[in-house]
């Protein structure tokens, strides 16, 4: 019977040693002994259960045969650790001296760099790939141009009124209006066949967006910043807008993929309704929350507050997943990095209730008493 070892796509070296026991035992008497005489030997970063729990060694796995009142086989270790701590685990292993009440000797084989087999794969399919190449025929001048002509065509742009505003080729003729805040703006929309957008091209409303107002219906679909906010604001002042569709917090329209488009235009709202489109500026944080802002700008580092505001710990971002899941008491999580949907989650599970990062990526399932904030929200 064989047990191998968890081979992770993480998986860099594998660890392997032939071991030899004056007696009879079983493999759990060598888990046992590599565990027990290796605990303790440099401390809890080298710490094998530990390492097992993050998943940076794999299952040990051991192969072993009984015969004459002794035994022998082999120890498989994968590893994602770096060659010298994976180094310093192959030399604890070889230390083991005693497996169950038997005196024993283990011996490492070569390293092996399970790296190797995947390079020596990618070559080969690099090799097939430019093989394809070269026997294809080399298009022709005219096909390159049509094809790089084929790709800039649902960018073309137009100008629109005497201020020249930058707009898509339908604005003249369609009922319906969409008003953006710029050029790029404009272009992305063109991207995804929208050809009814102008641009405002400024933070002051155009005579000619005004005057379009009057007449067509319109949308106006704005960043999901504080200027967007401003835009907003001076637009229903001046013009008669009929709905509004924002970028999410902190994005720009010129920046959204074509499903986030589509999905911020048809969760527009009405003009009038304020108070669901218009971001409203994060209120004054907790002084601790200010400070530690201030802090840990540039450092890569994080800090787990209390209910009272005491630090708990600070910590480098990249340890805080993994320490947050074994913090008690936190209240309030607050670092120079990105928040995660990972990080979200963790924090929602340990009752977390503030967490404070640099920047926000896409989340798809927002904690209801969680509170998230930037540090352009703290102020």
């Amino acid at each position: 019977m064989q047990e191998t070892g968890k081979f992770t796509p993480t998986t860099k070296y594998i660890i392997k040693a032939k071991f030899d026991v004056e007696g009879v035992v079983e493999k759990p008497d060598v888990i046992g002994a590599i565990f027990g005489q290796t605990e303790g030997l440099f401390g809890p970063d080298l710490d094998l259960r530990e390492l097992q729990k993050s998943g940076r060694l794999g299952r040990i796995g051991i192969k072993l045969e009984s015969k004459n009142d002794r035994t022998s086989g082999e120890i498989t270790i994968p590893s994602s650790l770096d060659k010298t701590s994976t180094a310093i685990i192959a030399a604890a292993v070889e230390s083991v001296d005693r497996i169950g009440p038997c005196n024993a000797k283990i011996l490492l084989e070569p390293m092996h760099d399970e790296r190797d087999q995947k390079r020596e794969m990618i070559k080969l399919k690099a090799k097939q790939i430019l093989q394809g190449w070269m026997v294809e025929a080399t298009p022709s001048t005219d096909e390159v141009i049509q094809e790089i002509s084929d790709s800039v065509r649902p960018a073309e742009i137009s100008k629109f009124g005497s201020e020249e505003l930058p707009a898509g080729p339908e604005v003249a003729i369609t009922g319906s209006i969409i008003v953006v805040e710029g050029r790029a703006d404009v272009i992305n929309l063109l991207k995804c066949g929208i050809k009814n957008a102008i641009g405002i091209n400024g933070t002051k409303i155009p005579k000619t967006i005004i005057e379009l107002c009057k007449n067509k219906e319109i949308t106006a679909f704005l960043d999901g910043d504080r200027g967007g906010d401003l835009i907003l604001k001076e637009l229903i002042q001046v013009a008669e807008l009929d709905y509004v569709a924002r970028a999410p917090p902190r994005k720009e329209v010129e920046d959204l993929t074509p499903k986030e488009i589509m999905r911020c235009l048809r969760e527009k709202v009405q003009a009038g309704n304020q108070q669901t489109t218009v971001r409203p500026t994060a209120p004054p944080q907790p002084q601790f929350i200010v400070h530690a802002v201030n802090t840990l700008r540039e450092t890569l580092e994080a800090i787990i507050f209390d209910g009272k505001g005491a630090e708990i710990k600070r910590i480098p971002v990249s340890e805080l997943a993994e320490k947050l899941k074994g913090s008690k008491g936190a209240h309030a999580v607050v670092f120079d990095g990105i928040i995660t949907q990972r990080l979200l989650d963790i924090a929602e599970e340990k009752k977390i209730s503030i967490v404070v990062g640099d920047r926000v990526s896409n989340i798809a399932k927002k904690p209801v008493d969680l509170k998230i904030l930037t540090f352009s929200d703290i102020r």
